[in-house]
């Protein structure tokens, strides 16, 4: 027999010489019927020859090979997505090992899955080579003109064998278009089936008859150039213009294509449904790069975009409209399949390679290369936006959903888009890169692990934005922006109504109010009485007052951050009387000290809050986004004036807020005896009412931690991150973490610079003021550590030793004995640094109270 192995029909293996080890045969047919035709003798052949028979069954036609002695089938969802499929797949294709004989369902069948022939290149990409390398048979079946010119030409060019095989008259006509390392003088012509023989058509006449025969049955070639993607679209957008099609057929195509770029969270797809139109959709298609969905965090702008933009509201007057593109998740998976990528991708998914692979896989994305089609669609974007600022934003398909924020754990990098095209087109694909890249960090990693998300599909969208604002001499940024909230978990008077909602507003960029930033403050405004502080006292609000300025300087090409005071004295065109006072205090004090000319302000918003709509518009939007989902809402905005100083919004983002609420009523302890209590205050805590027994205590001691070396520093973040890692849970070692300063802070001197994933575990985060050194905590509600804070059912509170209703009873702390040796021995120099503290069952106890604004945590 020539060859290794055999089709199970004689004359077809004298057309190519029989199967060889790694063969990929993919048949293109009219019909399922056609194909079990020939898959019928090779599985029979297979079992006369002992060898394994995998059949991989995912579709919904007739079954191709009935299950018996010798053949394993395996049933797979493609509805789960390409990455869990293809990975199923994979580790199949791993367990059954070399040698073994495979048949796939039609695999046009996974269009009703993935929506587009680019995933079906990509998965055959990905799936022939593997099979190839353990010298398998491997049997595929395409649906004849369901498929587009490059994706046919993806498969010629990866497969072994690419057979077209006609079904004409009831005689099968067989035309060879590729057979690998294969060659005889007839291999490549028609070959017509005659008494059972496949006979090759030698006459010139007989071929051409029989070739357009054939090609009157194919489909026009302009439609073979659409991807099956498209003509989604366009069979919607007949619908969409067809006066008589019914509500029914025109919501069940709205339900297909929200299925196939919008989403697969049911909450989300619900609120899609309800406000948007087919019409709506072809919009957003229009201004995609690639196919796939669009990702959580595009599908909250534009979703909540759209509920504010209904006319009863009438805040259409007081927004700015939104010219935004989209990158689908399908270009992410292509660049990894076409960059070689895949593997390590597999590898990554597993438990010993989940964060080892990661590191090599993400230097990997940072130097990959673009396909052809996507660039060219890159570069149609950046001609668009010319030289505006865009920022390019993480848009996973998990992010922003309910339950999972990943706030903060991917890259969003700004492009201030100036030099000339060429560089402002490198300068995007970079953005991507790192943005794709961005899905392998550590921090990211450990969220979706500590979430459950580690085995789910993670297809990493984009959202890129024109940036909102205004040049002002060499700079560019908003007036205004912020975080909002619909529910104010940071209530710091009784008074105060958590169901009011609450703002975090900066002048300038955005990234410091949604960022934990060193030494400076965004004024923090409760939407029920925005004019009252969370501070008192002129000092005090001069200190938490925010005192530098985020923006673009296009002179750098480069985000960068600059005092507000020079900003002012460079006298760029901004509103300054709506954001800021004179401090003729500071001024005071300069002219004393022979500075003259100098201009002082304090940026504190009052006439903004004061004497303009925006509190009103805030409100409103708030209330109608959480009414629509039912749920608490968190928005990122900005605000940009007009020229009479009315304030105008730009919704960029909207998600679901994940909150702690009250809990049930707590008993808080009366008159407890004082060398009983570690700490108590009043307010300046986040988390709800909490009754919570402690276990164990890690305390970073402010004053040697402050005589440590910068690398010290660092050292110690460490430390407290292995540390994090041995703790076992929180319900079985329920753990308080105090420290000096800010958590997680960037700048060592200012805290101890942790990840996220260096403190997850703890149940309780104390942050301490030491005055001495400027260490000051920053009760950061609206940002993405206190979304990481919320979703890791982290409770938090920041002390304030010296301020009345506040005790820090550090005596207690020095009586104990530090276990920190006993635990990790190499960490023993830093013994008077870190103290680990275990505590008996029932020992010690925290307690907070939302009423009375109360927290105190003490010896039981």
């Amino acid at each position: 027999m020539p060859g290794w192995a055999s089709t199970g029909i004689g004359s077809l293996d004298v057309v190519f010489t029989g199967l060889n080890k790694g063969d990929n045969v993919v048949w293109q047919v009219d019909g399922i019927d056609d194909f079990a035709a020939f898959v019928t003798p090779y599985v029979e052949q297979a079992k006369r020859q002992s060898r394994r028979v995998v059949y991989v069954r995912f579709a919904d036609h007739k079954p191709l090979v009935k299950p018996g002695d010798g053949v394993v089938v395996y049933e797979l969802d493609a509805v789960s997505g390409f990455e869990t499929f293809t990975t199923q797949v994979h580790e199949i294709i791993a367990g059954e090992g070399q040698e073994a004989y495979y048949v796939f369902d039609c695999l046009s069948y996974l269009l009703d899955a993935w929506a587009t022939d680019l995933m079906i290149g990509n998965f055959f990409m990905v799936t022939c080579p593997y099979l190839f390398e353990l010298d398998t048979i491997a049997y595929f079946a395409l649906l004849r003109n369901r498929h587009s010119f490059k994706t046919i030409a993806r498969i010629r060019e990866t497969t072994q064998l690419l057979l077209d095989l006609y079904n004409v008259e009831g005689k099968y006509c067989l035309h060879p278009l590729k057979v690998w390392k294969r060659y005889s003088p007839t291999m490549f012509l028609p070959h017509l089936q005659q008494d059972g023989e496949f006979v090759p058509i030698t006459s010139s006449v007989d071929a051409t008859k029989l070739l357009a025969y054939i090609s009157e049955r194919g489909v026009r070639p302009a439609e073979r150039v659409l991807d099956y993607w498209d003509k989604l679209f366009t069979q919607a957008t007949e619908i969409a213009q067809m006066w008589d099609v019914s509500e029914q057929d025109k919501q069940q195509a709205l339900d297909r294509l929200c299925r196939i770029m919008i989403g697969r969270d049911e909450r989300m797809l619900s609120l899609v449904r309800k406000h948007f139109t087919l019409e709506d959709l072809q919009t957003i298609k229009s201004r995609l790069i690639g196919t796939g969905f669009i990702g959580g965090k595009a599908v909250g702008m534009l979703l909540a975009n759209k509920i504010i933009s209904q006319e009863h509201l009438d805040l259409n007057k007081h927004l700015e409209p939104h010219d935004s593109f989209y990158v689908g998740s399908d270009v992410f998976y292509t660049y990894l399949v076409e960059n070689g990528c895949w593997k390590l991708r597999v590898e990554q998914k597993t438990k010993d390679g989940y964060f080892k692979a990661a590191a090599e896989l993400r230097e990997k994305l940072l130097k990959g290369r673009f396909p052809d089609q996507i660039r060219e669609q890159f570069q149609e974007m950046i001609e668009y936006f010319g030289q505006s600022p865009i920022i390019v934003r993480s848009s996973s398909l998990l992010e922003d959903a309910f339950g999972n924020a990943f706030a903060g754990k991917y890259e969003s990098l700004f492009c201030v888009n100036q030099g000339n095209p060429e560089q402002r087109y490198t300068s995007f694909e970079e953005a991507v890169r790192m943005v794709y890249a961005s899905t392998m960090s550590e921090e990211a990693l450990t969220y979706r692990l500590q979430r459950g998300l580690d085995q789910r599909d993670e297809q990493m969208a984009l959202l890129v934005q024109r940036v909102s604002g205004s040049y002002r001499n060499s700079y560019f940024f908003p007036d205004l922006a912020g975080v909002g909230m619909s529910h104010n978990a940071f209530v710091w008077k009784p008074d105060l109504d958590p169901k009011a909602g609450m703002l975090r507003l900066v002048f300038g960029l955005g990234t410091r109010a949604v960022n934990r930033v060193e030494d400076d403050y965004p004024r923090i405004i409760a939407l029920d009485q925005p004019l009252v502080r969370p501070v008192s006292g002129m000092d005090d609000i001069r200190k938490y007052s925010q005192h530098r300025v985020d923006l673009l300087d296009n002179g750098e090409n480069a985000l960068r951050s600059i005092p507000f005071r020079q900003l002012v004295n460079e006298k760029p065109d901004i509103h300054l009387d709506m954001v800021a006072v004179r401090d003729y205090q500071m001024a005071r004090q300069a002219r004393q000290k022979g500075i003259a000319g100098a201009e002082y302000w304090l940026l504190t918003f009052e006439k903004l809050l004061s004497e303009t709509p925006f509190i009103d518009i805030m409100r409103n939007i708030l209330r109608t986004l959480e009414e629509q989902y039912q749920y608490p809402v968190d928005i990122e905005y900005t605000v940009n004036f007009t020229q009479d100083n009315k304030p105008v919004i730009n919704l960029l983002q909207c998600r679901p807020l994940q909150t702690r609420g009250e809990k049930g009523p707590v008993q808080m302890p009366e008159n407890p005896e004082a060398g009983k209590i570690l700490f108590k205050c009043k307010g300046y805590f986040m988390g709800g009412n909490i009754f919570q027994n402690l276990k164990q205590i890690i305390y970073v001691e402010p004053q040697a931690y402050i005589d440590l070396p910068r690398s010290g520093k660092y050292d110690i973040a460490r430390l407290v991150g292995e540390l994090n890692k041995r703790i076992k849970s929180k319900d079985t070692e329920p753990t308080i973490l105090l420290g000096p300063g800010r958590w997680g802070t960037s700048t060592p001197s200012l805290g101890v610079p942790v990840g996220f994933h260096e403190i997850n575990n703890v149940a309780v985060l104390a942050e301490i003021a030491y005055e001495g050194a400027n260490l000051v905590p920053e009760l950061s509600f609206g940002t993405h550590f206190f979304q990481d804070l919320v979703e890791s059912d982290i409770f938090y509170v920041a002390l304030f030793p010296g301020k009345q209703n506040t005790v820090f009873n550090i005596a207690k702390l020095d009586r104990m004995p530090n276990k920190l040796a006993e635990v990790i021995p190499e960490s023993g120099k830093y013994a008077n640094v870190v103290r680990l503290y275990k505590i008996g069952e029932n020992k010690l106890r925290i307690i907070s109270d939302l009423t009375s604004q109360q927290v105190i945590c003490l010896e039981t």
